[in-house]
């Protein structure tokens, strides 16, 4: 029998995973983000449209790579330009050509474009998530990313499990391990039929370890 003051052993589920050679979220993010288009706007109908709104869903189209990044950031611009343009709207097209400028790698100019859209459509979750891909594109900016898809969790995202996949990337990169595995769950639980969530749990496992406590 032990002495009352020795140390008891218990067991401990522990997380150990395996690094990916490369991070996959890293290369793919500026694709799943175009997959989600951005901050979507309804196309109007035509001929009932203003000069403004016409452009800003030549902007959105764009963002959505069903015409050329070049002509989209044009029509971006345009569109931006005209005061009419309702502050919805403006905001989901900053948010858009954001998502050029991040197929671009133009990352800090993203950035602007999304910080804008937050100013003016606080409640547009799309841009906390596009900020939060663009964040970790730009490297060493994992607490800050984590923190930004936080914010878009709050604001009903059309595409949850985007940003659960993206978060959990940015935990990874902060060694929060267990928060990450548990993000990328969600993610594969939301999007069962996305593949990708489900290989990066692969990648993890949980192992007993006796531990030394008291």
């Amino acid at each position: 029998m032990l002495p009352s003051n020795s140390p008891r052993r218990d067991n401990k589920l522990a997380i150990c995973y395996q690094m990916p050679m490369r991070n996959p979220v890293r290369i793919t993010a500026v694709l799943m983000v175009l997959a989600l288009g951005a901050c979507a706007t309804t196309p109007p109908v035509a001929g009932t449209a203003s000069r403004g709104v016409l452009a800003a869903t030549g902007c959105y189209e764009a963002a959505n790579g069903r015409i050329s990044a070049a002509r989209g950031m044009a029509f971006c611009n345009m569109a931006l330009a005209d005061r009419t343009l309702t502050p919805t709207l403006h905001a989901a097209t900053l948010v858009n050509r954001g998502v050029l400028h991040m197929k671009a790698e133009a990352f800090a100019a993203a950035l602007m474009d999304y910080d804008a859209a937050i100013a003016e459509a606080p409640d547009t979750a799309d841009a906390y998530l596009n900020k939060g891909i663009a964040l970790l594109h730009m490297g060493n900016r994992d607490a800050d990313a984590a923190a930004v898809l936080t914010e878009a969790l709050a604001h009903n995202p059309a595409r949850p499990e985007l940003v659960y996949f993206h978060r959990a990337n940015a935990y990874e990169g902060l060694g929060l391990l267990r928060d990450a595995y548990n993000d990328y769950s969600e993610a594969a639980q939301l999007a069962p039929d996305w593949a990708e969530p489900a290989n990066q749990l692969q990648r993890f496992k949980f192992v007993r370890r006796k531990t030394l406590a008291g």
